[in-house]
């Protein structure tokens, strides 16, 4: 998926783009050497994509060029991020806002300049492509993925955070991770943050009235993911109602692809809440009594409140066959199939210390298996099959 295409003949600039891309951003660089400003269409037929995110106008493309190339892509593609490298000559500039070039980069910029500038310009394309989507009321609401267990323990944090990576290279910056385990979340350990902002400031009363105001809180993760993390003392926690909860999820719905929920151990009422937005749930169990035994309490509970969404995926995480459980015995005691097998993995514990989800990390793993098969499952394609294939039996 090439997210940036580069106009320029010059090939020093384009390694040094390369580096900056591949550095920590998810996505590809095609390069065009030229492109006839009379006929742009032609790029477009070219790409590997159809709309890419950012466009660079590299070094030796003449001013005249680039100013009518950003002109035609202003009017066809409003929500392209186009970038000029040149210059920053007064006259030039003024040009360059007229024609709808969103920003200039220097031809000198270093591979670490060269991101902060992509990085940038994929979130100017990512809010504007959700302010259209929100100015637009037929457009879907993303999927909201809660990742729920009535015991502690069991992974669901590190589920929750991989589930987020994964999906970030699906749809980069479309993806946000919450963290409603409001006491004592692990969001913002799990992927290394030291968040300014969490759920305390994104349910305020100016962030509920204005979703501007609340991507304002939200934290950018070098996968191209948002993170929301817990509230930073546990006092902070008990000003937070479910009926503010409710509202975080709705309006995040409405602006991401996906909304990937951690919550805390049991079913709280802020728990509850966000189990009534979930349009998918993913039920995390250990491969141990206790776990199973919860997880069939609290299965039986929302059966009986009508609360169990129609999508849900259960996950067997630190599947081990020398348990003395088998995959057949937790299947009998909770009443539905398990969906995905995740091993037990050193790999896991270590990338979870760290605070790289494995996921992040690329490692060779049996678990990072497991991981991949639940990430695909919220996949569009994934989605469409026949729902008798929905629900296979896993092997430990």
């Amino acid at each position: 998926m090439s997210r940036f295409v580069l106009i320029s003949p010059n090939t020093d600039f384009d390694a040094r783009l390369r580096r900056a891309v591949g550095g920590g951003l998810a996505g590809g660089v095609q390069t065009f050497a030229a492109v006839d400003p009379a006929n742009p269409g032609e790029l477009f037929a070219k790409l590997d994509q159809e709309r890419p995110e950012v466009l660079i106008i590299g070094p030796d493309v003449p001013a005249e060029d680039a100013l009518r190339l950003a002109t035609v892509f202003d009017v066809q593609l409003p929500e392209l991020s186009v970038i000029l490298v040149g210059e920053t000559d007064p006259d030039v500039v003024l040009l360059a806002m007229r024609a709808g070039i969103r920003d200039i980069l220097s031809p000198s910029a270093d591979p670490a300049q060269i991101r902060v500038l992509l990085e940038r310009a994929c979130q100017s394309y990512a809010s504007r492509n959700r302010t259209a989507a929100i100015q637009n009321p037929d457009a879907p609401r993303g999927l909201v993925i809660g990742v729920f267990s009535p015991k502690g323990g069991v992974g669901k944090t590190t589920i929750a955070t991989n589930i987020a990576i994964g999906l970030g290279k699906v749809a980069p910056m479309s993806v946000v991770v919450v963290d409603l385990d409001l006491q004592f979340g692990d969001i913002a350990s799990g992927l290394y943050l030291n968040p300014e902002h969490t759920v305390t400031d994104a349910v305020s009363a100016s962030a509920s009235q204005d979703s501007l105001v609340l991507k304002a809180f939200l934290t950018v993760h070098p996968s191209s993911i948002y993170a929301l993390c817990a509230p930073r003392t546990p006092v902070e926690a008990d000003s937070i109602t479910p009926q503010q909860v409710s509202r975080l999820i709705a309006q995040l719905a409405e602006q991401f692809q996906y909304v990937v929920i951690d919550t805390a151990p049991g079913l709280p009422e802020v728990g509850l809440a966000a189990l009534e937005q979930c349009t998918d749930v993913v039920w995390v169990s250990a491969m141990d009594v206790p776990s199973i035994r919860g997880l069939r309490s609290g299965l039986d509970i929302l059966r009986r409140l009508d609360l169990l969404p129609e999508t849900r995926h259960v996950v067997l995480n630190m599947a081990d066959a020398k348990s003395g459980l088998s995959v057949q015995d937790v299947e009998a005691t909770i009443g539905a199939p398990v969906d995905v097998s995740i091993p037990r993995s050193k790999a896991v514990a270590y990338s979870t210390n760290r605070g790289i989800p494995v996921l992040q990390d690329a490692r060779r793993d049996p678990a990072v298996k497991g991981l991949r098969q639940l990430v695909a499952r919220f996949d569009p394609a994934w989605r469409a099959k026949a729902q008798k294939k929905l629900h296979r039996r896993v092997v430990v």
